[in-house]
């Protein structure tokens, strides 16, 4: 079978070698169609490299030529039942390393003009590096109010910074109309799918490290749910494999103050509903007030025997603090899932450690 774009909403689809970023029915994020090169064997891993890549059997891209060594980060215990996977001790200090790679490979490939991304700083810091690493010209749509150290992260890396007034909304409206450039390639961690399977493999490396097993849980940030969405197909693929019995249900984690996909889960609907004004929250990274993928993030907790859960900015506040007391200075966004499920006794879980505290410093 053929490696292709297909659109999930109508089944509209295009190959992988053009540039057009969205569904051009509907204008929605694409899903990929593709075969695995084989089943996973365990016996097969030790010795290959210690990074992403040594999962190649179920990923869509290999031998790649951007690489930085991302990915195989270390998983520490936290409590006796909760576990810390440390994603922000990636080349660009966050976890948005696993699906830029993929992006960025698939990318210089096309050879394009030029690459866009827009971003609240993480995905757009890890898009400029590897695209650095590609030699790729690429450019970066951030909202105003982005981190300062995120944006000269951005900069460090040779792309050009466009700073967008207003909102997330407005900087992903901003970098899509620059996407419909001929020649341009829209590094979209949201709407293009090879970052979904670069981001599945946070699982398989749990997978491999727990021994072939994986925690009763995994708590996961979410604001466009790159992350829940490849860790709902990492689970996926390794129960097709018989590689695990059961799925860990997922436990989505939202800011209070901007969690419109919560309220849709709780009230039990299929999609968003009315979304009101959002409020400032120290967890810029899952400020999004309308995830294009909502439909696909509420249907994957659901399947999972998952939740939605939120934290106020006290508990951020808070959760931060607790981390770097035990050693872990990590961003804003990235200990939202700490200060959800850090209490929990009953049943394992893993939080992902998702950015480094360098790019945001602690919480006023």
């Amino acid at each position: 079978m053929a490696t292709t774009y297909r659109c999930p909403q109508d089944g509209t689809r295009a190959d992988v070698t053009s540039l057009t970023w969205c569904c051009p029915v509907c204008r929605g994020p694409w899903d990929l169609d593709f075969e695995s090169a084989g089943p996973l064997r365990p016996g097969d891993l030790p010795g290959r490299v210690n990074s992403l890549w040594r999962y190649e059997e179920v990923l869509p891209l290999s031998s790649p030529a951007t690489t930085l060594g991302e990915g195989r980060t270390p998983l520490v215990p936290l409590t006796g039942t909760v576990s810390a996977k440390l994603d922000f001790l990636m080349p660009t200090l966050s976890f948005k390393d696993r699906g830029a790679v993929m992006l960025a490979e698939l990318a210089r490939g096309l050879a394009p003009e030029r690459v866009v991304a827009d971003s609240s700083g993480n995905a757009g810091t890890a898009v400029a590096a590897y695209c650095a690493r590609a030699a790729l010209p690429c450019t970066v749509y951030v909202p105003e109010g982005t981190s300062p150290k995120k944006t000269e992260q951005i900069r460090a890396h040779g792309a050009r910074l466009e700073i967008v007034p207003g909102d997330r909304e407005a900087t992903a409206r901003a970098a899509r109309t620059a996407a419909d450039a001929p020649g341009t390639f829209y590094a979209s961690h949201v709407f293009n799918p090879y970052f979904l399977h670069g981001t599945k493999t946070y699982v398989y490396e749990l997978w491999e490290d727990l021994g072939g097993r994986l925690p009763d849980a995994l708590a996961v940030p979410v604001g466009n749910g790159t992350l829940l969405l490849g860790a709902a197909l990492a689970t996926a693929e390794l129960l097709a494999q018989g590689l695990i019995d059961t799925r860990p249900a997922l436990i989505a984690v939202q800011a209070e103050a901007v969690s419109p996909l919560a309220a849709a889960f709780h009230a039990g609907a299929e999609d968003l509903l009315d979304v009101p004004a959002a409020s400032p929250t120290l967890a810029e990274g899952i400020a999004i007030p309308r995830p294009p993928r909502a439909r696909a993030i509420l249907a994957a907790v659901r399947e999972s025997g998952g939740t939605f859960l939120t934290v106020t900015e006290d508990q951020i506040r808070t959760a931060q603090l607790d981390l770097a007391a035990r050693g872990f200075f990590v961003e804003t966004t990235g200990v939202a899932c700490w200060a959800a499920v850090g209490g929990w006794t009953d049943r394992s879980v893993v939080v992902p450690l998702c950015g480094a505290g360098l790019k945001t410093g602690l919480a006023a």
